[in-house]
């Protein structure tokens, strides 16, 4: 009896002239061909992921996360590493703390700009080691470290007597969130190829509460207990990853790729009995390789132009997103560019220390500009899976671009709000794709150190913006606007000029080997 079993889905349809792969076909044992068609492979070519499984009796990780599917476990993974997502109140308290310290401490603004920029900083000098931490010693370890290190600096922020030392403990703060992005590295490992795109997007969802939590709490700690419990009470979602983080299992892809072959496959039997499935049969196959975490294989040929254009598309996120938001915060305390840009004249004689604090309407209109971000992820997860990584990112840059410019036009508060609204959604959105492409793109062996050199890149626009959106506002309204426009249009381009598409491709497991390509040597065998 020769049995044919297939684990995991084809993502191929069945137009592409691959037969025999679903359906039932009839074997004749006794010396008589088959129907079905043979295949041949050379010596040393990879075998196709439709082939990987058929009558050898061991199966990839890859196979094993296809065949147990999306179920209990990655409902209970979404909601933890969502908690460590949520450190978007770390980073939403920037936009707030800023115009508070500048009024009670009497800061000038270059020291305002100072005090966001140190934050990004810390993330931009800590993600690419967080990262390498990751692809070396593991998804958790890195993970663990990270949300620990960012929930004692947060807690101590709190108590800064002075500037000096509030800035020294945000910039740690910083380093700490550097790493919390490996969330997606981890989250991503255990999902299947068909919900990964939509399971990535939603845990984005933690993100835009994470800001909207954050507006909401300001608006009710600032006028009682002040922005000391502001930055206290921020770090709860942190608190409470750090209480539920020790179930989180480590990647059985990377256990894999480590050598840990018997930690991987009891890592992926308790997902197979949370999940309710049946593991596949036979021997999980080995694919171990070393040199993991290396800065040089991310500039190997086929992935020098994939890496340059995604750290520039990572860049102009990060620097149109974080400048959004805290030119949000401006623009409302004007009421619209054209006030700003009168007031500017009008101000130019007085002291730079001229401040305002945040109204309740202030901070109403920061809730409603926050909220966008659930459109955004609502757009992003329509379109993704339907368009493709590299358009979706294109598109919104593209929709933000429009709406920078828009903002030339003298517009009342309301349709300035509507402007704002749709900008951030799609700016979150490209983000949000970003997230996506990322860990789709790069093989298990460097996935990690790929998303920090781009979360990395990331910071350091980020780090740029807040001179742009805060110092420069004050020269030129329109020259800001124009900085953001430009970088975003040259985004979309960088966009539609990456090498690899990755909607409805399997995650590849080592830096030197295609895919499949550790079954090699099949060509050897008797191709019927």
């Amino acid at each position: 009896v020769v049995k044919f079993r297939r684990t995991g889905e084809s993502s191929r349809s069945d137009e592409d002239g691959i037969s025999g792969i679903s359906g039932e076909h009839e074997v004749h044992i006794e010396g008589v061909r088959t129907e079905l068609e043979p295949v041949e492979l050379e010596d040393g070519a990879a075998v196709p992921k439709e082939f990987a499984n058929p009558t050898d009796d061991t199966f990839m990780v890859e196979d094993a996360v296809e065949a147990i599917g999306f179920g209990k476990f990655q409902w209970k993974l979404s909601v933890i590493t969502g908690l460590a997502w949520a450190n978007a109140m770390e980073m939403m308290i920037l936009s707030i703390l800023a115009p508070q310290l500048h009024c009670e401490w009497r800061l000038p603004s270059w020291k305002v700009a100072l005090l966001t920029s140190v934050v990004f900083v810390g993330m931009m000098s800590s993600s690419t080691l967080w990262g390498n931490i990751s692809d070396q010693y593991g998804r958790k370890t890195g993970l663990k470290i990270s949300v620990l290190w960012t929930l004692y600096y947060g807690i101590l922020s709190g108590f800064a007597p002075i500037y000096s030392w509030i800035l020294v403990l945000r910039g740690l703060v910083g380093f700490g969130i550097g790493g919390v992005p490996q969330s997606v590295t981890l989250y991503a490992e255990f999902l299947p190829m068909k919900a990964r795109a939509k399971c990535i997007l939603l845990i984005e969802v933690f993100w835009a509460l994470g800001t909207v939590f954050e507006v909401l709490l300001a608006v009710v700690v600032m006028p009682t207990l002040g922005w000391r419990w502001l930055l206290i009470l921020s770090a709860l979602p942190l608190l409470l990853f750090a209480g539920l983080c020790f179930w989180l299992p480590e990647s059985a892809r990377y256990d894999v790729l480590s050598g840990n072959q018997e930690k991987a496959l009891a890592t992926l039997k308790r997902i197979a009995t949370e999940n309710g499935a049946p593991m596949p049969l036979g021997k999980l196959v080995m694919s171990r390789q070393e040199d993991r975490g290396k800065m040089r294989d991310l500039f190997t040929p086929h992935f020098r132009w994939t890496t340059l254009l995604l750290w520039f598309i990572w860049f102009s996120n990060a620097f149109s997103y974080y400048g959004l938001v805290l030119l949000t915060t401006e623009l409302f305390q004007a009421g619209d560019v054209c006030s700003i840009s009168s007031k500017r004249q009008e101000v130019k004689a007085k002291c730079s220390l001229t401040c305002e604090y945040l109204t309740e309407e202030d901070y109403t209109d920061l809730l409603w500009t926050t909220l966008s971000e659930f459109p955004g992820v609502l757009v992003t997860l329509w379109i993704i899976d339907r368009i493709g990584r590299k358009k979706t990112m294109a598109l919104s840059f593209l929709v933000f671009s429009f709406c920078s410019l828009l903002l030339f036009v003298c517009v009342g508060r309301n349709v300035l709000t509507v402007l704002l609204f749709i900008a951030r959604a799609f700016i979150s959105g490209g983000f949000q794709a970003a997230y996506v492409y990322t860990p789709e793109v790069y093989p298990t062996a460097t996935r990690a150190l790929g998303l920090g050199t781009c979360s990395g890149m990331a910071r350091v626009g980020a780090l740029i913006t807040p001179f742009i959106a805060q110092v420069m506002l004050e020269s030129s309204v329109y020259l800001t606007l124009l900085v953001y426009s430009g970088c975003c249009l040259l985004a979309a381009l960088a966009s539609c000029f990456l090498p690899i598409e990755t909607k409805g491709r399997g995650l590849q497991e080592s830096s030197h080997k295609e895919w499949g390509q550790e079954m090699v040597g099949r060509g050897s065998h008797s191709p019927g």
